[in-house]
């Protein structure tokens, strides 16, 4: 089995907070979702490292239906 390499600086990554707040939802919308429906998240596009849940773009694409380049930037 090819041992996968992950940039943990690529923007694609991101924690479950930060990514709820991209995405224009609660800060805790991911861990929520992730809570209650597991499933909804792609297999291997969110996992629990400790008490902090990293989530790729893939993830969060998925679970709310909307593609990061559609997001309005707020700054």
């Amino acid at each position: 089995m090819k041992k996968l390499r992950i940039d943990l600086n690529d923007e694609d990554y991101m924690g479950s907070h930060e990514a709820s707040v991209m995405w224009g939802k609660q800060k805790d919308y991911v861990r929520t979702i992730f809570n209650k429906y597991p499933k909804r998240f792609p297999e291997g596009t969110i996992r629990k490292f400790g008490k902090q849940l990293v989530v790729t773009r893939e993830g969060m694409e998925a679970v709310t239906g909307i593609r990061k380049d559609q997001l309005v930037d707020k700054k």
